[in-house]
């Protein structure tokens, strides 16, 4: 059972050290758009080898990283290792004052004991909000195009009308902005909320998109023949690229990890990950596999298609996520037994037998 920082966070921290994870992933896309800035200089064309192998650094990190990592509480007293579970605790927190907690954990561990088949519990009722959201995040996250950026940056500006090295050298801006913009999210999630960073990132993005369309549509049309590009017009396509970047930065891209991983109970923690990655994956493989043949046949109209499904995924955390920050992993369910939406799915604990049918 993997460690979740959820678990052991304070509840006033638990949304910026989730973020870590995501910080980690922006530096190191940061990293790489840096190595091929520079190998791409290289005279005698033998850059990509050096692109190839230093790929393989990042895993090296964390295999040796892997033999360092210690056990969540949660996951040593799943496996009846108390004692170790208390000593963690006390070495997280810093004190030995961790009873009522260590009590509350040994509980969440009861319950989910009765849970003998994960899977088929996720499909009850009670658990109705967290499904939805282990699929609808992940799959809005990859059809904002943010990975579209992320896999194509240098094919996307080339195209657009820089050169190749130029394109290189944009794609490491906006990866600069990508790590530097999710730095502000983690000092600002646990300050305004979940919901503040999704709908201002929602927002800001689709803004971004249509600026982008305009630029790109007056210069380029339909034929996709810029002629000679004028300075403000690079300026202004890759500053609305990298006002777009930020806005996903630090909204969608740290939260699409952090939220489900505050809103899974314990019970189908593993099997609601499993999809919420799984959705992830498997969009991703597809958003980069038809992303360059999109191009080819919408151009600008490209940026319309995803700024369309900014507005859907806006809407749908407007209308249907309630504010998760600074709510105990134990108390979750109290926030969607009060939602109006999703309180006819969720009834009070007294009320909800865990084998409620679907």
């Amino acid at each position: 059972m993997p460690i979740y920082v959820s678990e052991v966070a304070p509840y006033k921290y638990r949304g910026a050290l989730n973020m870590m994870f995501q910080l980690a992933i922006t530096i190191g896309i940061f990293v790489a758009n840096v190595l091929n800035y520079i190998f791409a200089k290289m005279e005698n064309g033998e850059g990509w080898r050096y692109s190839l192998g230093f790929a393989g650094v990042p895993a090296i990190m964390i295999i040796i990283g892997a033999i360092f990592l210690p056990d969540s509480p949660s996951s040593l007293i799943e496996r009846g290792l108390d004692e170790k579970a208390k000593n963690e605790l006390i070495k997280i927190r810093g004190t030995t004052d961790i009873e009522e907690e260590f009590g509350d954990l040994v509980a969440a561990r009861e319950s989910s004991k009765a849970v003998k088949h994960p899977w088929i519990s996720l499909l009850n009722r009670q658990y109705r909000p967290q499904l939805t959201f282990a699929i609808a995040i992940p799959f809005f996250q990859q059809l904002a195009g943010m990975n579209v950026i992320v896999f194509y940056a240098p094919v996307l500006f080339k195209t657009i009308g820089f050169g190749a090295t130029a394109s290189l050298m944009f794609a490491m801006i906006t990866g600069g902005c990508n790590a530097i913009a999710t730095l502000v999210s983690i000092f600002t999630v646990d300050k305004f909320g979940r919901r503040t960073l999704f709908l201002e990132g929602g927002i800001q993005m689709f803004i971004c998109q249509i600026v982008i369309t305009i630029a790109i549509a007056c210069k380029f049309g339909l034929d996709g023949n810029p002629g000679i590009l004028p300075k403000w017009y690079a300026i202004v396509v890759v500053c609305g690229i990298c006002m777009y970047v930020a806005g996903f930065a630090w909204s969608w891209g740290p939260l699409r990890w952090l939220v489900p991983s505050e809103i899974f109970p314990l019970e189908v923690r593993s099997a609601a990950q499993s999809i919420n990655v799984s959705v992830n994956m498997i969009f991703t493989f597809a958003i980069a596999q038809i992303f360059t043949a999109m191009l080819c046949h919408m151009k600008f109209g490209l940026f319309i298609f995803f700024a369309c499904f900014v507005i859907v995924m806006s809407t749908f955390i407007y209308k249907f996520l309630p504010e998760t920050k600074g709510v105990p992993i134990e108390e979750m369910h109290v926030v969607w037994q009060t939602h109006p939406y999703w309180k006819k799915f969720v009834k009070p604990d007294d009320v909800r037998p865990i084998s409620d049918e679907c």
